[in-house]
């Protein structure tokens, strides 16, 4: 059979602006290319600001985690300007990005990927859709994912209050800031927390998590697809001590090897992205952003990072490898029940049905319980009225950066400061791992090769085109 290019521009059900376009050959993915279409220059914006300004503009880069480039951009400046946290500030920060974990899990699997599985009415926001859409749902299962979908809604409203309570407001929070947070939890407003907080809570356990390992049995197959490189890194998030515990610890996964985790193994190549040769292979503390849009070859405004070189996965299913805590109640009952698998920690799933299409979700709502109960744990630990703040002053010349995890992948933000302004800023940000082009030495990216080999029988239907790249949460 000829090779046949198929281009899906853009691609819906994601945030922001992304082509994929790939070949396929006897009813598989045979060669991917992605890309960014959008140049945002958030780093040119932030030269020769007051470094305190960036926690707030930084949150404009992402509409579903900016809560996680503010903890970014904030603990960057903690390091700076030698700014230790409180341990209020720390639990604080956690409530207010753990809310908003819980709802980006929710948002992502209900409302952007779960019409890939579920066959609503012909009715907005269920249509427009692929003419063959294999869904394969029991009218009784499909009718609690069309219920559910629209009970999503709400429950995401409550997690954003949650948010909002201690952050100020939502989606772009004022109270996550250097030194910790502007806002001191009072017992009225921890009860108001922890009133919205059962509600996600048991969307979560007793609905979320069900109706992902219902699905997986309805469509084993994806479990054997997506795989990729199968390397992966975390950079740890939701610090539990000032000594650099993290409930989801930091480390990297290359070639079937645990490693530790060490940021200056962190490049970005620029080969076949839109800016200047010259800034290719360069470590994040010396990266530049030089947009360069006529470049020959360039097929994304997405960089190329790489970690030691490798091509490497970021996410839920990445933070759960490394991390490999005890499944979920629900998870270790389903598996048994409905798989046949006897599962009591993440990794007992095994790399290959974890690295795929629905292994990705099922990381990814196994990730919403175990937020779910730390969240639960913090609000018992913070003492109400507590200070969650540190004074501090801006250094005429200092430099400093920080690591955390967005809900969709490792994110890393890095300041200079001259004469008590911006000099240079660096974002290494989730959607860059999963979704960048080729590097200088030809490697695909991660989501790139995870393409290969996904199977469309019906070249004008790739429908499980779009599940592949939605899985990540691009």
């Amino acid at each position: 059979m000829a090779k046949t290019t198929i281009a899906i521009d853009p691609v819906t059900r994601i945030e922001g602006h992304l082509k994929a376009e790939v070949v396929v050959e006897n009813g598989k993915v045979v060669d991917a290319h992605l890309s960014g279409g959008m140049y945002r220059g958030f780093e040119q914006i932030l030269r020769g600001r007051d470094p305190r300004d960036s926690t707030q503009i930084v949150q404009r880069i992402c509409g579903v985690c900016p809560t996680s480039h503010a903890v970014a951009s904030a603990s960057a400046q903690d390091v700076a300007f030698k700014v230790k946290v409180t341990n209020a500030g720390r639990l604080t920060r956690n409530l207010i990005q753990g809310a908003n974990y819980l709802q980006s899990h929710i948002l992502h699997f209900y409302h952007l990927t779960a019409l890939d599985f579920v066959d609503g009415p012909n009715t907005a926001p269920f249509v427009p859709r692929y003419a063959q859409s294999d869904h394969r749902l029991p009218a009784e299962a499909n009718k609690v994912g069309v219920d559910q979908y629209i009970e999503a809604l709400e429950v995401r409203r409550v997690a954003h209050e949650m948010v909002a309570l201690f952050g100020g407001r939502m989606p772009h929070v004022h109270g996550i800031v250097p030194g910790g947070t502007t806002e001191m939890p009072t017992k009225a407003a921890l009860l108001e927390y922890a009133a919205r907080f059962k509600k996600v809570s048991e969307f979560v356990e007793k609905k979320y998590l069900p109706l992902v390992y219902t699905v997986g049995t309805v469509y084993p197959d994806l479990f054997k697809q997506g795989q990729g490189f199968k390397n992966c890194v975390s950079f740890g998030v939701f610090p539990l001590d000032t000594m650099g515990t993290n409930l989801l610890k930091a480390g990297a996964y290359i070639n079937g090897k645990d490693e530790p985790f060490d940021a200056s193994k962190i490049t970005e190549d620029v080969k076949y992205s839109w800016f200047k040769a010259e800034t290719s292979g360069l470590p994040f503390s010396k990266g530049r952003t030089e947009p360069d849009v006529e470049k020959s070859g360039a097929y994304s405004f997405v960089k190329a990072p790489r970690y030691n070189g490798a091509a490497v996965e970021v996410g839920p299913a990445a933070r759960m490898w490394v991390a490999n805590p005890e499944l979920s109640p629900v998870g270790k009952t389903m598996l048994k029940e409905k798989y046949g698998l006897t599962a009591n920690r993440f990794r007992d799933l095994g790399e290959d049905n974890v690295f795929s299409i629905m292994g990705r979700h099922v990381a990814r709502a196994e990730e919403a319980w175990l937020v779910a109960k730390a969240v639960e744990g913090w609000m018992k630990e913070i003492k109400p009225g507590e200070k969650t703040w540190t004074e501090f002053e801006i250094p005429s010349k200092a430099e400093g950066f920080a690591t955390t995890e967005a809900p969709r992948g490792a994110l890393i933000h890095y300041l200079s400061v001259e004469d008590k302004k911006i000099a240079n800023y660096q974002i290494v940000s989730a959607t860059l791992w999963n979704c960048c082009p080729r590097d200088d030495k030809n490697l695909r990216g991660p989501l790139e090769q995870a393409l290969i080999g996904v199977e469309v029988p019906d070249i004008a239907n790739p429908v499980n085109v779009g599940r592949l790249i939605r899985a990540f949460d691009p």
